[in-house]
């Protein structure tokens, strides 16, 4: 039975039960779409820090005569090649096999202060080994800090739930360009943020078995989304901060404290104390891009706050600035000065053609001549006449105007500003060097590397300390 058919099974078994709709968030929504637009700029800076790591360095846009146009469009039209030396590419493997090389699987005794009263430690680093060697967590926190090295911000996201024929805790990537959060947020561990969230894209048949609890949720989320549309079903995952009334209660006969909401709260019984006071929950909302909220709900986790774990670079004023966007200048400049030295290269080889005026054949102009001259294989047809000389070319060596020195600055300069020195690359600077020598530039290389892999480190410790978490709610030893 296809789409279609389901939903007028539906509704002609429905009976006397009434199809109600969806209740309506438009506030959340409109709250959501806020965040994400205050995003626009991060995403553009990482789509065009994207680019120049993997090859496109020529996809900017300038202005000619009025019109923008693709820099590599515009050497082509004027007849040259545009080269490049892709050498962001090698900085940031380098940086990567820097990272693979000290990682070592986190371990509970390193974020003990933040998974304290969990149980026995050693059984939770048993589960913990198992989850990340379930989740692959090596591979994934190794192309995480490629993103990061590329785009300044990187994302997880940590549930419980069934995935293919297993139920466990797992970790997925989040592609950054699907996440927002609260931008007005100043705090580097993000302790301050209000909302997050990220936006989905499900086939329809995913969408149903994630929401669908009954064929009148069939029947609704056909409405409005479309059966048989063959695209995909946006839906936006908002978890926000909010605020209630409570009662902090102590239970005088056994010592225990607990929370329950100051509305509808009973009487206060003789063996119980109670405290009133304003607490702060996280909330999960999944709405529809009408504003239609599929699911909503407090969270569910012990930790009580969100399922994401993020970590932008370096946030100050909360503005990101990843890694590859601090040597980007470099790299075009240096592609600028190889593609200058090709084509003086080219002038040089091919020089300048003498013409005589009187020569043209009929029917031809100069252009022809020009056109065919600029050919490796071409043939000039000219017609010899008495007194009159015949074409020759000009040509002479190609003078030192200083370019492979200028090359050589921007690549000391590319290596300084980013910190991947020579050393940390297995470069050597004579082959006399003893190794004491070179294994103490390599340490002091690692110096300018040092704040972004420990950026890097906090961001590992989040992520495993609400795994620890997570493993500790929902999974035995």
């Amino acid at each position: 039975m296809n789409g279609k058919e389901w939903i007028q099974s539906a509704e002609s078994n429905r009976g006397k039960q009434q199809d109600a709709d969806y209740p309506k968030n438009i506030e959340l929504l409109a709250r959501a779409m806020e965040c994400w637009d205050n995003l626009a700029g991060f995403r553009s800076d990482r789509e065009r820090n994207k680019r120049f790591t993997y090859g496109d360095q020529w996809g900017d846009t300038i202005d000619v005569d009025g019109e923008r146009i693709r820099e590599e469009e515009y050497i082509r039209s004027q007849g040259n090649v545009p080269l490049k030396n892709n050498m962001i590419r090698r900085l940031v493997r380098n940086v990567l096999g820097v990272f693979r090389n000290r990682y070592s699987v986190p371990s509970c005794e390193g974020i003990g202060n933040m998974v304290s009263g969990l149980g026995d430690m050693k059984n939770i680093q048993s589960r913990l080994e198992r989850n990340m060697e379930l989740n692959r967590m090596e591979e994934m926190y190794a192309r995480t800090m490629e993103e990061f090295l590329i785009g300044g911000l990187v994302v997880h996201r940590k549930w419980y739930g069934r995935k293919g024929s297993r139920t466990d805790c797992w970790t997925d990537f989040v592609l950054p360009d699907n996440f927002f959060c609260d931008t007005g947020a100043r705090d580097f561990r993000n302790w301050d943020t209000g909302m997050v969230g990220e936006i989905h894209e499900l086939e329809f048949d995913s969408l149903c078995a994630s929401f669908a609890r009954c064929p009148e949720d069939y029947v609704r989320l056909g409405r409005i989304y479309g059966v048989g549309n063959g695209g995909k079903c946006r839906v936006i995952e908002v978890w926000h901060r909010e605020y209630r009334q409570s009662y902090r209660c102590h239970d005088l006969r056994n010592g225990r404290y607990y929370e329950i909401p100051a509305e509808g709260a009973p009487d206060v019984r003789p063996w119980e104390r109670r405290e009133w006071k304003v607490s702060e929950e996280w909330r999960c909302h999944f709405l529809t891009p009408q504003g239609d909220v599929l699911r909503s709900g407090r969270s569910p986790y012990r930790h009580g706050s969100h399922p994401f774990v993020f970590k932008a670079y370096p946030f100050i004023d909360g503005e990101i600035h990843s890694f590859v966007s601090d040597i980007i200048d470099q790299q075009k400049y240096a592609n600028r000065l190889i593609s200058m030295y090709d084509w003086i290269l080219r002038a040089s080889a091919k020089g300048v053609l003498l013409f005589p005026e009187g020569a043209l054949p009929e029917g031809s102009d100069i252009n022809d001549i020009a056109e065919e001259w600029s050919r490796f294989n071409g043939v000039i047809l000219f017609r010899p006449k008495a007194g009159l000389p015949l074409p020759q070319q000009v040509s002479s060596n190609c003078s030192n105007i200083g370019i492979t020195e200028l090359l050589d600055i921007q690549l000391k300069m590319m290596e300084d500003i980013s910190g991947v020195s020579g050393a940390l690359q297995g470069k050597l600077e004579s082959n006399t060097m003893s190794g004491t020598l070179y294994n103490q530039q390599t340490q002091n290389s690692m110096i300018a590397l040092a704040d972004l892999l420990g950026s890097f480190s906090c961001f590992i410790a989040d992520a495993t300390a609400m795994d620890v978490s997570n493993l500790a709610q929902y999974t035995r030893g």
